[in-house]
């Protein structure tokens, strides 16, 4: 398609196009729910193809585009999540990514982790290229490239998700976060829903030794992330 039929348009042609705020559009952007870039004085810009394909998603009228997400030439491909493009339009407008840590959810992470013995626990959400944790005990990092999440496949799973062993498992045993630090070998995670059903993120516990949860751990956990799902259908 030629720049003449595949015009450049603003973010406010964008948003009188898709009937939203220009601050929707902006943060439909910055999840990578709409494809864009930004010009050399900062201003982002973005194909009406890419916007026309946003609104049929959002009308139910077209396939989900947006479960071919990014990521790097030479790294497994994680499974997408059910309607990806319609998931990341609702993460951009919870407004949680990259929010401030708020207590709510760090005392579910506590719990969590408390419940399950388990020495690290997250509350993660997912974007086309990163998996961010809006709260985190037992590891310092903030953000993972979501190509290395385990949560990807906890979302494709559409509920709990456990990796006994992940040494010994072909789809996680070359993964950086189980060669490298802080090496990763048992995961279980519950996805996060909003109100209508698409899931962000998800809850998890991880440890550094395999093991199993017991169904009154697995049962818990299940109960916190319909806690956390709670809080982010609330502020919807």
């Amino acid at each position: 398609m030629s720049t003449t039929d595949d015009p450049i348009l603003t973010t406010r042609d964008a948003a009188e196009l898709l009937g939203v705020a220009v601050s929707t559009v902006q943060l439909w952007m910055e999840s990578g729910a709409l494809p864009a870039w930004k010009t050399p004085g900062g201003h982002r810009r973005v194909r009406l193809s890419a916007v026309l394909a946003l609104r049929r998603q959002r009308d139910g009228t077209a396939p989900d585009a947006g479960s071919a997400y990014y990521r790097p030439e030479g790294t497994a491909p994680c499974p997408p999540a059910e309607k990806e493009s319609q998931r990341l339009a609702a993460l951009a407008e919870s407004r949680l990514l990259d929010s401030p840590a708020e207590e709510v959810f760090d005392r579910l992470v506590r719990l969590a982790a408390q419940t399950t013995d388990c020495p690290i626990a997250l509350v993660t959400l997912l974007t086309p290229q990163r998996q961010w944790f809006k709260a985190r005990v037992g590891i310092d990092i903030s953000e993972t490239p979501r190509e290395w999440s385990f949560c990807s496949h906890a979302l494709a799973a559409g509920g709990a998700f456990v990796v006994g062993d992940a040494a010994n498992d072909p789809r996680f045993a070359a993964n950086p976060l189980v060669v490298g630090e802080p090496h990763i070998r048992f995961y279980a995670g519950v996805p996060l829903e909003d109100g209508e059903g698409l899931l962000l993120g998800t809850l998890c516990v991880l440890d550094r030794e395999p093991r199993r949860l017991r169904e009154r751990e697995l049962r818990a956990l299940r109960e916190l992330a319909a806690i956390a799902s709670e809080e982010i259908q609330r502020r919807r």
